[in-house]
């Protein structure tokens, strides 16, 4: 080995702990006992370094132990560790709290071992890096870190509300006012991010975290660039990203730039409105194939001012994207007629407003298209709801039985009598099972009405077969391929609301109005519904019903 060249680069991923202010790698070169050994080391008083070492051109990866340790150094026996968070490639988020002080944390956990099999040290460091570079309210915040023989952590601050995607996925759109507050916010950091020279290249929905008082803090810098100081380069030349929210210049040019967050920015705002992303395929080849060609469409009732700043930020060319450098920078998108109402000096101490869900008609539903839908429910009177201490729902008919009941069940007739023997609903029960092709999914419970729904999320609607049954249960089945795709929960506080002639929502306890079209008339759905409930649901009885 003496003739060998023998190089010993010491890395270290993870910092001493950092509270105030961040702590910058130093850099030490040490003399080895082979004067042909030089070892470069960083952060040489952490207790141990992942080092690696270059023999003969060989690598191996071993891991280094200093004989100094770091003051107030953590260990994992400091904390009790909870829920876990979140899941990425290359971490675990567990909810952990410090035992000396109740302090809770989201505790970022990495495999030593998987970093060395997967060769990631080099964004572990780069992400150790950026953050413990950023100071701002809306980004995460890294605390302090500390690691054992197997594990790297990262401390990192704790977003107790969670990713905005679950929101959005939710509530299916965001209202303007909620829209424009939170797109505010992701403008401002993103003026912070790159005004320090770093591009996110992965900022989605997922990625936005809400603190407890409600503002974004982003997170995830795994894949984030730190542009060197050298004005020269802009670009970061990786792939990395999320399908969705990829910019175009990546898939063409396999590379991005400051102006790549900004298109993640048009996707997010179109995502917040319409409740999903623009560019949406079977699968990744069919997305990127509609990001080149900037395919996409914008729902009805999108908000104009939001779909004015979406395509100024949806461009092809980053150059001309509202934001960028070319387009003189953050002060002309900040000052868009989207933000008109924003005031931007003091956003992280505003209060942020409720998350309200946009739910707006869609034309063919506009009370001058079918009139007033109260005006056109007073013209039905043969349909009543008696009191729920019946607990019968009885529509005024001459005479009632079983073929009459099918026949009308079949035509989705406005009147079911729902008044029958225990030896008529097992006929009932009987032809059902033998003739009706929706029996399978509603098990074994007799159908009260049926009949074909869109049911919405966010700005766009799939076409559902709705089920009202005994017991009583709200199915909704994919008609096309013949999939239960789930049952609207029901308890006392369930609610009908019928916006016009073909428009209702069903309120539910704890999840956002599911809101229902019919093709036809949507109001004996929500007749029925109300009087299911006062039959079946009296008002008096607190304990929702299986």
């Amino acid at each position: 080995m003496s003739e060998s060249v023998s190089c010993l680069l010491c890395v270290c991923v993870l910092p001493i702990q950092y509270d105030a202010a961040p702590i910058q790698p130093s850099v030490v070169l040490c003399s080895c006992a082979s004067s042909s050994m030089v070892k470069i080391q960083l952060n040489s008083n952490l207790p141990h370094c992942l080092s690696m070492e270059i023999r003969g051109g060989e690598a191996s990866v071993q891991e280094k132990t200093s004989t100094i340790k770091p003051p107030q150094s953590r260990k994992k026996e400091d904390f009790s560790f909870g829920k876990i968070l979140g899941e990425g490639s290359f971490s675990t988020v567990v909810l952990a709290k410090e035992l000396a002080t109740g302090k809770e944390y989201a505790m970022k956990i990495l495999e030593k071992n998987h970093i060395r099999k997967e060769n990631k040290a080099h964004y572990v460091i780069r992400e150790k890096d950026i953050l413990s570079s950023i100071d701002h309210p809306f980004f995460v915040k890294l605390f302090f870190t500390f690691q054992d023989s197997h594990k790297l952590y990262f401390a990192l601050s704790y977003a107790k509300n969670g990713e905005l995607l679950r929101y959005i996925r939710k509530i299916g759109s965001f209202d303007e006012t909620c829209t424009k507050f939170y797109t505010a916010e992701i403008v401002c950091a993103l003026e912070y991010l790159h005004a320090m020279g770093i591009i996110h290249r992965d900022l989605k929905p997922e990625n936005i975290l809400l603190s407890e008082d409600m503002h974004i803090q982003i997170t995830d810098f795994g894949t984030a660039k730190q542009l060197s100081a050298d004005s020269v380069q802009t670009r970061a030349n990786s792939f990395v990203g999320t399908a969705q929210y990829v910019s175009p210049e990546l898939l063409t040019e396999k590379s991005a730039c400051k102006s790549s967050d900004l298109w993640a920015l048009g996707c997010i705002i179109y995502q917040l409105v319409a409740g999903l992303p623009p560019f949406r395929a079977g699968n990744e080849y069919l997305i990127f194939q509609k990001i080149i060609k900037l395919e996409y469409e914008f729902p009805e009732k999108f908000f104009p001012k939001a779909k004015d700043l979406v395509q100024r930020l949806l461009s092809l060319d980053p150059r001309k994207r509202l934001g960028c450098e070319e387009m003189g920078g953050f002060n002309p998108l900040k000052g868009h007629m989207f933000f008109e109402t924003i005031s931007w000096e003091n956003l992280p101490v505003q209060t942020p407003p409720k998350l309200t869900p946009y739910l707006p008609a869609m034309a063919e539903d506009d009370e001058d298209y079918y009139g007033n839908y109260e005006d056109l429910l007073s013209q039905f009177s043969s349909l009543q709801v008696v009191p729920s201490s019946s607990s019968q729902i009885v529509p005024l008919r001459s005479c009632s039985n079983i073929e009459q009941y099918v026949h009308d069940l079949d035509s989705n007739s406005f009147e079911l009598d729902l008044q029958f023997s225990s030896e008529e609903k097992r006929l009932l029960l009987q032809k059902q099972t033998s003739g009706n092709p929706w029996h399978q999914f509603v098990e074994n419970n007799l159908i009260y009405k049926m009949g074909p729904v869109d049911k919405r999320k966010g700005l766009f609607a799939r076409r559902r077969q709705l089920l009202l049954t005994e017991g009583p249960h709200l199915y909704y089945v994919d008609p096309v391929n013949k999939i239960l795709k789930g049952e609207i929960p029901w308890s006392p506080e369930l609610r009908p609301e019928a916006k016009n002639f073909k428009t209702f929502f069903v309120h539910t306890v704890k999840i956002l109005p599911f809101m229902l079209r019919r093709p036809g008339s949507s109001w004996g759905f929500g007749v029925l519904l109300k009087g299911t409930s006062a039959m079946v649901l009296p008002a008096q009885d607190s304990n929702p019903q299986p």
